[in-house]
């Protein structure tokens, strides 16, 4: 079956690879325009449009997925089917109709759970204990169309969204190769979204990763996991910015106010609105990350301080 693949950040070339290994003929990638990145704000390709490159791939870069002239190349390439995952763009009726199969995505959310584009950030968040990914047709709607096939992963107690996020890639993209073969042999079946159970993912800015530390040192915990590594949690000491790595709750630590710190010789513990947690690594504006005690030591953290 003649694909196209459309894509952009690293997350989504795990499954690119495995189109391409896969018994269909991949013909193209569509990909986000190149954009600015690093010090310089030079134009750089996407992790996909890179992998096409290196690949001998023809890479589409449409400013909008409506411009004629990228119609225009869809329709001259004829594919059957365009699999998607994490493009980064609405994709408009007239590029949907184009291949007979339409276009299908992955999608790393047990649907209707978390539409949108955080959907791993907002598991991990909100306390999921389970989580995983599905492949569905894609329609006008944010993520409304029918479900070809899901699979499930649990949602360890350590995992950061970027950990979560790079096993469902790795798994994901053998659900994506499955849902095509199955495409391609007539055998696949699209279930509609049950009605109930629907709750939406939008991206996770950089306020939702400050930390709260008014709340439990459960919720504590899952934020910064969730924001790690974007956009990164983060809260404020004498005034300036810190990122906070993720932490560990201690159920036996000693009684803290919100935010207070507590600098013992080998840790360094932060008071919430329940037990304290145990920071990992901080990094203050302009430095590099370092384990908490390193940092604590190096600006001499005072009794009664604390974060806010």
């Amino acid at each position: 079956m003649r694909v196209i693949f459309a894509g952009t950040p690293a997350v989504a070339v795990p499954a690119l690879a495995a189109v391409a290994a896969s018994r269909h003929e991949l013909v193209a990638v569509v990909t986000r325009p190149d954009a600015p990145a690093g010090r310089g704000r030079g134009l750089s390709r996407s992790p996909v449009g890179a992998w096409a490159d290196e690949h001998g791939v023809e890479v589409l870069t449409p400013a909008r997925p409506r411009d004629p002239e990228f119609l225009d190349r869809l329709r001259e390439l004829e594919p059957a089917c365009v699999p998607v995952v994490a493009y980064g763009a609405l994709v408009p009726p007239a590029a949907l109709e184009i291949p007979r199969h339409g276009w299908i995505n992955l999608h790393f959310s047990l649907l209707p759970a978390w539409r949108g584009a955080a959907p791993v950030q907002h598991a991990v968040l909100h306390g999921d204990e389970l989580t995983g990914a599905s492949v569905f047709q894609l329609e006008e709607g944010l993520d409304t169309g029918p479900v070809y096939g899901t699979l499930t992963d649990e949602i360890r107690a350590t995992d950061t969204s970027g950990d979560l996020l790079g096993r469902l890639a790795d798994s994901g993209a053998g659900l994506l190769v499955a849902v095509l073969d199955a495409i391609a042999d007539g055998t696949a079946r699209a279930e509609p979204q049950p009605a109930d159970g629907v709750s939406l993912a939008p991206k996770l800015t950089v306020d939702d990763a400050r930390v709260r530390w008014g709340d439990p040192a459960f919720a504590v915990d899952r934020r910064i996991r969730a924001c790690t590594p974007a956009p990164g949690g983060w809260t404020t000491f004498r005034d300036e910015r810190v990122k906070l790595g993720p932490v560990v709750p201690v159920p036996d630590g000693p009684e803290l106010k919100p935010g207070e710190l507590l600098v013992e010789k080998s840790r360094v513990l932060a008071g919430t609105a329940t037990v304290p947690v145990r920071l990992g690594e901080v990094r203050a504006a302009g430095k590099r990350a370092m384990d908490a005690t390193d940092w604590a030591r190096g600006v001499r953290v005072g009794t009664g301080e604390d974060f806010a």
